[in-house]
């Protein structure tokens, strides 16, 4: 080995200080490797990053946190505590819902109040309910080890004792009917049908075409529980980027990568400033389309994962509200009264249904000083279409209205004349500030039941030392998804022969 190969022993570049980025940089230096992060804005955590406008605080992206065993876990594998940190508490309710009907109830976080709840006031049998939670428990245990935690692509995973118990129970993953047709054939209420067909959008899909192996998702917000983190959403990238620094990893903010620079059949480096630096293997946490449109122009392309239809995106209005409402809670949905035509909007049409679903987040009911006192800070969404051209101011401002029309009829005030600050987040901007090709949320959509082998692997076929991370490669996006991607790299790294 020559010197300079000797230099580079174990030196690593994450493309991207993404959630998925910075958890992988801690996967890797907690395995005494030397890694660097390089993130194009001046600020970590992608996404999950938050802001401050006219004494209002703002978590800009992801609001809902579960499976927060997976972020402990990145402080244990690094010997450290978890709760030194960071804190989280378990939510005694998931959501409040509201209905065109004037249905209000609360989704308590225990399944048999919860089931109890619906029967109340939505007239669904409790045991409907309770079945839904069972099925979606058994998907989740029969997907976890087996397509989850590992790699789609590699053959080992589909030779092991996990993926014989998976295969005995494919049958109940129920991938041949949609979200929509199985949920209608459980329940007999039209609103607890749409209640759970919401969880499509979880990961950006559509509940009329995503497979009915998609009701795996609500097992983790009512069987595992939602949680909300002491600070707000964006403690989980400031306590990981903490460790992070404690682990020796260096972070480059202000920095983007223009090029991954490969020689032959491996990686050499990375291009930043106009400067080659040299690193043993690189792992890119940008979006997967972007990273070889942008970063590998002269790599084959994998044209059939990167031309796949895209998930939605998001339209975010962040509103200082000048009054408070005890009626909301943390996490709020109105719901639309016509689901399918929203959808079919927002999928078929690539537009925005004048009558959407809004989805308000409020963390000033559990961190006071996130809004000045009587005052409460929304986070105010609806889905979006990806980016493909729209007219988009003047979607917004059609939006805006529907939107500020529909919560003044549905919480009984002028909404409007309450918003004393505001900012916005359209996909036109997540795709320029987080590299999100078109804006989409999370990578490719779902919406056929091949999804799952339609996300790029979490390394690269061509080059030994080159990997991907994120909720656009395999096995998703959201918080839970990104976090296992990181795993997964971790564990390949260790496995894998990169070839000198």
């Amino acid at each position: 080995m020559s010197n300079k190969q000797e230099g580079l022993r174990g030196r690593t570049a994450v493309v991207g200080a993404g959630i998925a980025g910075i958890a992988t940089a801690v996967r890797l230096a907690a395995k005494g490797y030397p890694v660097e992060v390089f993130e194009g804005n001046a600020y970590p955590g992608g996404k999950l990053s938050s802001f401050e406008m006219a004494g209002y605080r703002f978590d800009a992206g992801p609001s809902l946190f579960t499976m927060p065993q997976l972020v402990d876990d990145l402080f244990r594998v690094a010997g450290k505590t978890p709760e030194d940190y960071f804190q989280y508490i378990r939510l005694p309710e998931t959501c409040r819902y509201f209905y065109e009907d004037g249905t209000r109830f609360t989704a308590h976080a225990e399944p048999e109040r919860l089931a109890r709840e619906i029967e109340t006031h939505l007239g669904e049998p409790a045991d409907h309910v309770l079945s839904h939670l069972r099925d979606s428990a058994t998907k989740f245990e029969v997907t976890e080890k087996l397509f989850l935690h590992r790699s789609l692509h590699k053959l080992s995973t589909y030779f092991n004792r996990d993926a014989l118990k998976g295969y005995l129970n494919l049958h109940r993953l129920d991938a041949f009917r949609s979200m929509h047709s199985a949920n209608s054939t459980r329940f007999r209420d039209p609103r607890v049908v749409q209640l759970f067909n919401r969880y499509a959008t979880y990961n950006g899909s559509d509940p009329y075409q995503t497979p009915a192996t998609m009701n795996i998702i609500p097992h983790l917000e009512y069987n595992i529980g939602a949680f909300f983190p002491k600070g707000g959403m964006v403690a989980i990238t400031n306590s990981l980027v903490r460790l992070a620094e404690d682990l020796g990893v260096k972070f480059h903010f202000s920095t983007p990568v223009q090029e991954i620079v490969i020689e032959g059949k491996r990686v050499t480096g990375i291009r930043v400033k106009d400067l080659f630096l040299p690193f043993e293997r690189v792992v890119s946490n940008m979006d997967v389309v972007n990273t070889f449109r942008k970063l590998l122009p002269q790599a084959r392309q994998p044209e059939r994962i990167l031309r796949q239809p895209k998930s939605s995106s998001a339209l975010i209005f962040y509103w200082g509200i000048k009054r408070s409402f005890p009626e909301l809670g943390l996490h709020n949905i109105f719901f639309s009264n016509d689901y399918s035509t929203e959808f079919n909007h927002l999928f078929q049409q690539k537009t925005i249904h004048q009558d959407p679903t809004v989805y308000i987040n409020i963390t000033s009911k559990y961190e006071p000083a996130d809004a000045p006192a009587d005052s409460e800070n929304w986070f105010v969404m609806v889905n979006a279409p990806a980016n493909s051209g729209q007219d988009w101011d003047a979607l917004i401002d059609q939006t805006r209205q529907n939107i500020i029309n529909k919560l003044s009829r549905l919480l009984g005030q002028d909404i409007g004349s309450l918003i004393e600050c505001e900012s916005l987040l359209d996909p036109r901007l997540i795709e320029s500030r987080t590299s999100s090709s078109q804006g989409a949320l999370y990578g490719n959509s779902s919406n056929n039941r091949f999804a799952a082998f339609l996300r790029h692997a979490n390394f690269s076929s061509d080059y030994s030392n080159l990997y991907f991370v994120g909720g656009s490669v395999h096995p998703g996006g959201g918080i839970p998804l990104c976090l296992l991607s990181a795993k997964i790299v971790g564990d390949l790294v260790n496995g894998r022969k990169e070839e000198r």
